[in-house]
């Protein structure tokens, strides 16, 4: 069962993949959660920057979660994983969601908001690399395939929001995928 905080995290998470930082505010976070007004600096009495810190946190555990799922599989079947969720993400919300993260990273309000998205782009890249060594390259280069993965898909997930259309990232997706499949061959 989630807490009220719980769902005002999740509010914020929804909110920055869709509309960004500054458009997500305690009051839309409250409208989207229908969560009563006192719960605001009851849960979040550092204001705004803990609940943008709470949503960072949210963002990263989903991700290593996602990639947990797949530790022991191949390089290869990572990388599709990888992908078919960020593919989900731009179908189930008609392109409407992007990356929290994202949101936080180009419109960071502190330094503090750089720096946490900073550390959890930092962890998704190496649990994705951690994964995709378990699943056959060698450490090096499981490392530099989750950067490219992950950057790679960040961009194409922007020009689907923006186009409104899923080609751009089934044409990212099929190069990547065909990347990973090479370099699985050769390890």
């Amino acid at each position: 069962m989630s807490t009220v905080r719980d769902r005002m995290v999740a509010g914020a998470v929804k909110l920055l993949a869709q509309r960004g930082l500054q458009a997500t505010s305690f009051s839309s976070v409250l409208a989207e959660t229908s969560a009563p007004r006192g719960s605001i600096y009851h849960h979040f009495p550092g204001g705004k920057e803990e609940m943008v810190a709470a949503a960072i946190e949210a963002t990263q555990t989903h991700a290593l979660q996602l990639i947990d799922h797949d530790m022991g599989a191949s390089a290869i079947e990572v990388t599709q994983s990888f992908l078919a969720a960020w593919r989900a993400l731009l179908t189930y919300t008609d392109f409407a969601a992007g990356c929290a993260l994202v949101a936080i990273t180009v419109a960071a309000e502190t330094e503090g908001q750089r720096l946490r998205a900073a550390e959890a782009f930092r962890a998704w890249q190496g649990k994705l690399a951690g994964a995709l060594q378990a699943g056959g390259l060698s450490a090096e280069t499981a490392a530099a395939t989750a950067t490219l993965l992950l950057a790679a898909a960040e961009g194409a997930v922007v020009i689907c929001r923006a186009e409104h259309d899923i080609g751009p990232f089934e044409v990212v997706a099929a190069q990547l995928t065909e990347h990973v499949r090479a370099l699985a061959a050769r390890a």
